[in-house]
């Protein structure tokens, strides 16, 4: 009994004891802390963003890991804890010490202040002195430290260029790069007022320059993809210091010389961080040079050029950015060129069925006017929609228009015995549309991306050319037998070509240091042409002449799809590769309707893509890409019916013919000893070329010219076309500088190889010419102090020509001493020169066989070098007028002399009045820069 009495009280107190609990108040709940977003960007003591960095961020209810973006920054998502400790690390720095932050837990978003990281001081047996090294090497950019340069004061950035290694800059604002040359100007990683180099380099102060890059470019889109596809250019990227990032900007000279020379121009800019106003504006008579027949000569004689520009870039709100240039160019070029032509003709005599090398050399002489003018308007306006989404629209209007007027004599010899005498005067008008959309997609991943592109343009083309021609055919060697053609025609062409192309590119991460690339195209190229022959007969009266007229439309559509694994997204990656693949249908169909064919021509390629970096260190790397490209023949090249709207070069298409396939490979190797301060870099590249198509030239009896039996046949060259393999090009170029005494002295040995092996088909017969060329360059750049400054360089330029049909070559050399420099004194006066003495073989018809060319100046500072006159003589000794020599496919070469004027002096007047100031970070934010300088 007393037990269950015990059992009954225990009982009853527990359930007295949960009613008086549930009866009691209860106290309120705290809600769940919320999740929280947390941000940085990650900095080097340069205040350069770093790419790729690691963090890690831990705490008691957290483990997480990310890498910064390609703008420094990082994000960290639903963060449980904001007591948190933060690591971060990248290849080439120290790692940071744990660090702990305590947050408020009621803040959703958190933005950190930025994390600088202290550079290794030895990284991989490379001692790194004097704080950061002055040149250092990233994927796709190689950065140049600006304040290790010394210039000075007021000078330009082309002053700045031309103490940096592997830098060379032409007088007229051309910059080349380790052999390469440079197609771009940005300023803090926007296109800079049109993207001219010229006009940056030339303009814009040294004073202002913090960084210099030279970007491997691949184009607007692969930027907003990431996407890499096809050759990159070379651009040059300059970043402002911080402190001077605010300033405005405006040049003013006049010139004017003997000869008719003068040049005058007003420069003006505002730049304010992103922002930039420029306006250009330009009158001068210019020398072209000597001219040449191939890729390496000019126009010869000279040019009266016109020019404008205005370009602004600024943002309208928020979220819109738009960068519009408008400019406008017209120039007058008249030459006066002479050439002597050597070339030779594989001849098969049709009765012994031999063949027989016959040379025929030509005498060419002429005079030409070309005047034109051309108007240039583009936009580009970024919608930042959100943090995820962004449009881009680029729409484009040129009108270009000239008038030509040119007259040439001939006079041949040999196998081809014939005297010509021929007047041309052509109109050409091309106005041209275009617009592009891009939009791109950002997923909660930052690295998981959709983009979509489309573009149209539409380039219509009309030219109208009489032409009036008096040929002599000399029937024999003594010319006192004869026949004469008169041709008296106009020829009216008509090009419309319609382009479309919409492309999709999707890419997902598939862990923090790789990813897949995925892209699809679609192009379609439609072509409408029409080129009409009318004769004009003495009495004025013009009739269509039916022969000699062309009329086809055709289309070329061409698909591309694309699949790409990348790896290496992130700085500790010392090795970094991309491989895929691209598929390529094809569809090449039209019609010509002047004589009632049609064609239609289906093709697929497999192009591989391969590219692989390796970074020791952030000043030594090496570099490889493989990419490859198909080629279609062109309609005319396909069609199995004769052209004979040039009488004396009919043409005839081959259906047969195979698309061109050619591999592409380029390599790179950098090294910077900042200990030392030397630099040494190696770039090579190789293409392959299979199924080349190639002219073949056959020689056939003219049909308009009746001969009797005693008479010398008249020839004309029929072309044809074949695939032939075998096609291929090496090419190297080389730089090494060394500098000494804290930047004073500069020693620098660069040079180039060329190895072209070409070939071409005369008769059926196969010529391979293989063309050789070197290029060394030797000497110092000694600036001991700011009043003294001589740089003496000895060169030698040498190329070779062999031909396996002729069993022939050619050599031609040059060899050149150089000497440029600066001498300042009484404070404000300046006295510089140029000189160059070549000695030149190989080259008989040279009007100057060693030239020595003298160039100088005297000039006096006004207003703290604010203003400056000087008094400029060119070519004192009047020798610049040499032959260039080109080579030709077929085992001959040309020979141009023009008339360069190169002799003549010039009185130059400039004032420069400038202020620069620092960017302010937005609400007293510091300043936030993405790694090409931009502001965020």
């Amino acid at each position: 009994m007393k037990k269950c009495a015990f059992i009954l009280l225990a009982l009853a107190m527990f359930g007295t004891t949960q009613i008086n609990a549930q009866n009691k108040p209860s106290k309120p709940v705290a809600p769940p802390l919320p999740l929280r977003e947390i941000s940085g960007i990650v900095k080097d003591s340069t205040d350069l963003e770093v790419i790729g960095a690691t963090v890690s961020l831990t705490s008691d209810k957290d483990t997480l890991k990310t890498a910064t973006n390609n703008n420094g920054v990082f994000v960290f998502k639903n963060v449980k804890s904001a007591t948190y400790t933060i690591v971060v690390q990248s290849i080439g720095y120290m790692k940071t010490p744990a660090m702990l932050f305590k947050q408020n837990d009621r803040i959703p978003r958190i933005v950190m202040d930025p994390i600088v990281l202290k550079e290794e001081k030895n990284t991989l047996n490379t001692v790194v002195i004097n704080g950061e090294p002055s040149i250092t090497y990233k994927t796709d950019t190689i950065e140049y430290k600006a304040s290790d340069y010394v210039v000075r004061e007021n000078s330009t950035v082309d002053e700045l260029l031309k103490k940096m290694e592997g830098m060379e800059v032409g007088t007229d604002g051309s910059l080349v790069h380790n052999g390469e040359a440079v197609l771009k100007a940005k300023l803090n990683g926007k296109e800079y007022l049109g993207g001219d180099v010229a006009n940056a380099i030339k303009n814009l102060p040294a004073e202002i320059v913090d960084k210099i890059q030279i970007v491997d470019d691949y184009g607007d889109e692969a930027a907003r993809t990431g996407v890499k596809d096809g050759d990159p250019q070379k651009i040059l990227n300059i970043t402002t210091r911080t402190d001077k990032s605010v300033g405005n900007l405006l040049r003013l000279n006049t010139a004017g010389g003997n000869n008719k020379r003068y040049d005058a121009g007003i420069f003006g800019t505002r730049i304010n961080g992103n922002q930039q106003i420029g306006v250009r504006t330009g009158y001068k008579n210019t020398v072209n040079g000597v001219a040449g027949s191939g890729g390496g000569g000019g126009t010869g004689g000279t040019t009266n050029d016109g020019n404008a520009s205005f370009s602004i870039r600024d943002k309208i709100g928020k979220k819109i950015e738009v960068n519009m240039n408008y400019g406008f160019n017209g120039n007058d070029i008249n030459a006066l060129n002479s050439s002597f032509t050597h070339s030779f003709t594989n001849f098969r005599d049709p009765v012994t069925q031999k063949d027989t090398l016959i040379a025929t050399n030509t005498t060419r002489g002429n005079v030409s006017d070309n005047n034109s003018k051309n108007h240039n308007f583009k936009a580009d306006i970024d919608f930042e929609l959100d943090s995820n989404n962004f449009i881009n629209f680029s729409p484009s209007i040129n009108y270009s228009s000239s008038l030509s007027l040119r007259s040439d004599s001939s006079y041949q010899t040999g196998f081809r015995h014939q005297r010509q005498i021929s007047s041309n005067a052509s109109t050409n008008t091309r106005p041209q549309l275009g617009a592009a959309i891009s939009y791109t997609h950002r997923f909660g991943n930052k690295r998981r991306r959709l983009s979509l592109h489309a573009n149209l343009n539409s380039n219509n083309n009309d030219v109208e050319q009489q032409r009036e021609a008096n040929i002599v055919y000399f029937l024999n060697e003594d010319e006192t037998e004869r026949r004469d053609s008169l041709v008296n025609r106009i020829i009216a062409r008509k090009n419309l070509q319609n382009t479309y192309r919409g492309s999709i590119t999707y890419v997902e991460p598939l862990s923090l240091n790789t990813q897949l690339e995925l892209n699809a195209q679609l192009n379609y190229n439609g072509y409408s042409n029409d080129a009409t022959t009318r004769n004009v007969t003495p009495t004025g009266y013009s009739e269509v002449i039916d022969s000699l007229s062309n009329i086809f439309d055709y289309s070329f559509t061409q698909a591309r799809i694309s699949l790409n694994f990348r790896y290496g997204m992130v700085n500790t990656s010392k090795f970094r590769f991309s491989a895929g693949l691209t598929g390529i249908p094809s569809l090449l169909s039209g019609t010509k309707v002047s004589l009632g064919t049609s064609t239609e021509r289906k093709s697929f390629n497999l192009i591989p893509i391969a590219r692989m970096e390796y970074l020791w260190s952030r000043q030594h790397k090496i570099s490889l890409n493989y990419s490859g490209s198909a080629n279609e023949p062109s309609f005319d090249q396909i069609q199995p019916v004769k052209d004979v709207s040039n009488p004396q070069n009919p043409r005839i298409g081959n259906p047969d013919l195979k698309a061109s396939f050619t591999h592409t490979i380029r390599s790179e190797y950098n090294n910077y000893l900042a200990d030392i301060k030397m630099n040494y870099s190696l770039n090579m590249n190789a293409s392959f070329t299979q199924n080349s198509v190639v002219n073949n030239t056959i020689d056939v009896l003219d049909p308009n010219v009746v001969v009797g039996p005693n008479q010398k046949a008249v020839y004309i060259s029929e072309t044809r076309y074949i695939n032939v393999n075998g096609s291929y090009r090496l090419a190297g170029n080389y730089s090494v500088s060394r500098q000494f005494g804290n930047r004073k002295y500069n020693l620098s040995f660069s040079g180039s190889a060329n190895y072209n092996h070409r070939i071409s088909m005369s008769n059926g017969d196969q010529n391979i010419n293989t063309v050789k060329t070197f290029i060394e360059r030797f000497g110092p750049r000694i600036n001991p102090s700011d009043w003294f400054e001589v740089n003496p360089y000895v060169s030698h330029n040498y190329t070779k020509s062999e031909n396996t049909l002729l069993k022939n070559q050619n050599e031609t050399s040059t060899l050149a001493f150089n000497v440029d420099g600066k001498i300042y004194f009484l404070k404000s006066w300046l006295f510089g020169y140029s000189a160059s003495k070549n000695y030149v073989s190989g080259i008989k018809a040279n009007l100057t066989s060693n030239p020595f060319v003298v160039n100088a100046y005297l000039e006096k500072e006004l207003l703290n070098r604010r203003g400056k006159i000087s008094l400029h003589a060119f070519d004192i000794l009047n020798q610049n007028n040499f032959v260039n020599r080109d080579y030709n496919d077929n085992g001959g070469y040309t020979d141009t002399k023009s008339n360069a004027l190169s002799q003549y002096f010039m009185l130059r007047l400039s004032m420069r009045l400038q202020k620069w100031s620092g960017a302010k970070g937005r609400k007293g934010q510091p300043i936030r820069r993405r790694g090409d300088g931009s502001f965020m």
